[in-house]
């Protein structure tokens, strides 16, 4: 009697049945792919306006954490640095991989466009096209890369008169590279100061913490985020409008398919690194680029799967990725402008030469880093267009469908975002090839919430690797 009572009390509680993380992703963008058709087909005016609230109430969530996240990441990461020269060595290296990856996306995309011609099979009247009013400039980046405020924030203004009522509308906004700025002068400063600096930084250190567990619950909306997101798109995009850009829709699909699933794998492959643990890792943050279309609305999730997932280092980190989504664009600087500059050219009857080519692969390259700060591919398509000389009017016939092509640019540049880092982490010892080795798909969302007890932190060695 008493043994099976007592087998009765050790017994296991039966677990409670849970969904995964990943699935619950999947589930919500497979819901909101139907929530978005239903409102397309049968013309739901509230279903449309409640996804689109939904969706951009979610990437709000995560853009507004940008400012702290980025900045305490940045100070604490400096301040761990026993010689800011190293930062340099780093820095340089990102860069030239930047510059390598850029230019093999660039050749990808003027070789597409040379070979399909998207212009002369375009059904466009070149008449219809019109300016955009916000052009790229080769001294943007000396506009912003110096910080008008102590945290790189912005107010514009914009005036809407309806009828006799005027009505002045503010936002506030910010500029990733002039965080970076910050930042880095901050956490230099804190260094040189030495131990009288220690209480500031120990107080970074603690927003860096609390700052990353908000982060984490906001990705644990990630289900009904990008559920609505997707959704949006299906509803709201001009989908018809495609036909009569097919060539060059397709065009910028399979170039960006061809960077994704050719170039960043030979990438990889090259540094020792399995491309399908690579995508299985950083996969979180490319299907929500994806979705979103922002890559500074996806550097928080980037950032976290680049140190939680692929094992980069997080001093290194914590600078290179928030580097990387204002100046590592492979899908809306390279690919984008390439295809869009040879389009308008065919479109308005201009012939290029070969000296245009080189244009377009120096802009393409370059223009990059000039335009860092300035969000937006058409900042890169106006700047690549002026140099060449070709009509800026071309890109108002492009911008109807550019949402649709905005995705998988994005996903493309959040994926480069993410590899980059990981390789110049692994090439200076910096990476965790245990973690990295370890991810499967699914798999590594699910370690995103298993993370948040054991945050990976860089061992001794890697804290001398940084500092060499």
């Amino acid at each position: 009697m008493s043994t099976s009572t007592d087998a009765a009390t050790e017994a296991p509680t039966p677990r409670r049945f849970r969904i995964p993380f990943w699935a619950q992703i999947f589930i919500g963008l497979g819901v909101g792919i139907i929530l978005g058709l239903v409102a397309r087909n049968f013309e739901i005016t509230w279903l449309t306006t409640t996804l689109t609230t939904v969706g951009s109430t979610f990437v709000k969530l995560l853009q507004i954490l940008v400012v702290p996240l980025v900045l305490t990441a940045i100070i604490v990461s400096i301040a761990n640095l026993r010689q800011v020269t190293n930062a340099a060595k780093l820095a340089t290296q990102t860069l030239i991989w930047f510059a390598i990856t850029a230019a093999a996306s660039v050749i990808v995309g003027i070789a597409l466009g040379v070979i399909t011609q998207p212009g002369a099979h375009a059904d466009l009247d070149p008449a219809d096209g019109s300016a955009p009013s916000r052009t790229g400039s080769w001294l943007d980046f000396l506009n912003s890369v110096v910080p008008g405020n102590i945290l790189g924030l912005q107010v514009s203004s914009s005036v809407e008169q309806a009828e006799e009522a005027i009505s002045v509308t503010s936002s506030l906004s910010f500029n990733v590279l002039q965080l970076i700025v910050i930042g880095i002068a901050i956490g230099a400063a804190a260094l040189a100061v030495g131990k009288k600096a220690e209480p500031f930084v120990n107080v970074a250190r603690g927003g860096l913490e609390i700052f990353s567990k908000l982060v984490w619950w906001v990705i644990l909306l990630s289900p009904i985020g990008t559920g609505a997101l997707i959704g949006r798109a299906v509803a709201v995009y001009d989908w018809d409008l495609l036909a009569p850009l097919g060539i060059f829709t397709l065009d910028v699909y399979v170039g960006c398919a061809i960077v994704l699933l050719v170039i960043y794998p030979l990438v990889a492959r090259l540094n020792g690194l399995s491309p399908l643990k690579f995508y299985a890792g950083s996969w979180p943050a490319i299907q929500f680029g994806f979705v979103s279309r922002s890559s500074i609305g996806t550097l928080p999730l980037t950032q976290r799967v680049t140190t939680h997932n692929l094992g980069v280092a997080k001093e290194y980190a914590s600078f290179a990725v928030p580097f990387g989504a204002t100046t590592k664009m492979d899908g809306c600087a390279a690919i984008y402008p390439a295809l869009a500059a040879i389009t308008v050219a065919q479109l308005f009857g201009v012939d290029l030469t070969i000296t245009h080519y080189l244009l377009i692969a120096f802009v393409s390259i370059v223009g990059s880093a000039a335009t860092a700060g300035m969000t937006g591919a058409t900042v890169m398509l106006t700047l690549t267009l002026a140099t060449l000389g070709l009509p800026l009017e071309g890109v108002g016939l492009l911008l109807a469908i550019d949402p649709i092509l905005d995705m998988i640019r994005t996903a493309t540049n959040v994926a480069g975002q993410a590899l980059i880092p990981t390789v110049v982490a692994k090439r200076n010892g910096l990476l965790n090839l245990e973690r990295f080795n370890g991810n499967t798909f699914g798999g590594a969302i699910t370690r995103l919430e298993d993370s948040e007890d054991a945050l990976d932190e860089v061992t001794e060695d890697d804290r001398e690797l940084v500092s060499a």
